[in-house]
C-alpha cells in the first residue's frame, strides 16, 4: 500500500511540473514564447503645429485613458479625415503630440476615402501621401504621413534577450483557434521604454478571431530577411 501511494504521489508531482493540475484544470503558466495582443483602430497621431491649427493655438490634448505603452494615452479629442472620395468621422487621436503628424488607418479605409496608403512602421513616413485633416477649429492638408500600419511586436531589450531576437527583426506570429493561423512580417520593434505587446489592427484582429486578453505564439523565420 505504502509503494502504490508513492506511486500515485509521483504522478501527481509530474503533473504539477508540466504545469497542470491534479483535477485535470488548465495550466496556470503561460506557454514559452508567447505574447499578448494589443488590438488598434484607426487613429491619429498630431505635430504640435497641426495641433494648434486644429484645436486652437496652445491647446492641450485631454486625456481620455493610458496605453499599454508607457507614456501614450488615447484622447477624448477626434478628428474627421477627408479624402478624395469620402471622409471618416471621430477618428481618435494619441497623445503626447509629436514631431510629425501621423494617421494610421485600416486597409479598406482607401477605398472610402479614395486614396492609397501602404503598411508602414512608425514613424517611417518618407513617400507616404498626405491627407486632410478637419478639427473644430481648422483643418490641415498634411504633405505626407498617410499609412496603414505594419504589424510589430513591442518589446523591452530584456525581452528581446529571453525571445532570442533583436530589432528590426522580421518574424511570425501564430494564433489560436478556429479562425486562428499565421501572420508572418511581424516587424521587432526594441526600446528601453516599451512594454512586451505585439499589434495588429482591428481588420488582421477580425481576420483571426481575436478578442481581448489574445495571445500569440512568436516563431523566429531563420530564412528571412530582416527589415
Amino acid at each position: 500500500m505504502d509503494q502504490y501511494e508513492a506511486m500515485i504521489k509521483l504522478l501527481l508531482e509530474a503533473v504539477k511540473n508540466e504545469g497542470g493540475t491534479a483535477s485535470g484544470g488548465a495550466s496556470a503558466k503561460p506557454r514559452a514564447n508567447t505574447v499578448p495582443v494589443g488590438i488598434s483602430n484607426r487613429h491619429v497621431h498630431l505635430s504640435r503645429a497641426d495641433l494648434d491649427t486644429l484645436f486652437g493655438c496652445g491647446y492641450e490634448l485631454t486625456k481620455a485613458k493610458d496605453l499599454s505603452q508607457p507614456g501614450q494615452f488615447a484622447c477624448k479629442e477626434t478628428v474627421t479625415v477627408c479624402g478624395p472620395k469620402g471622409a471618416i468621422e471621430k477618428v481618435r487621436i494619441l497623445g503626447p503630440v509629436r514631431s510629425r503628424t501621423q494617421v494610421e488607418i485600416l486597409a479598406g479605409d482607401c477605398f472610402k476615402l479614395g486614396t492609397k496608403a501602404e503598411p508602414r512602421l512608425s514613424g517611417n513616413l518618407d513617400g507616404t501621401p498626405g491627407i486632410t485633416l478637419v478639427g473644430p477649429k481648422g483643418s490641415v492638408q498634411t504633405k505626407e504621413g498617410l499609412m496603414v500600419a505594419q504589424r510589430h511586436i513591442h518589446m523591452h531589450p530584456d525581452d528581446a534577450a529571453e525571445f532570442g531576437v533583436h530589432d528590426g527583426q522580421s518574424v511570425s506570429i501564430e494564433i489560436d483557434g478556429i479562425r486562428g493561423g499565421i501572420y508572418r512580417n511581424v516587424v521587432i520593434r526594441v526600446t528601453p521604454d516599451s512594454a512586451l505587446e505585439c499589434h495588429v489592427d482591428t481588420e488582421e484582429a477580425n481576420g483571426m478571431g481575436l478578442g481581448g486578453a489574445a495571445v500569440a505564439t512568436l516563431i523566429k523565420e531563420s530564412s528571412k530577411s530582416d527589415i
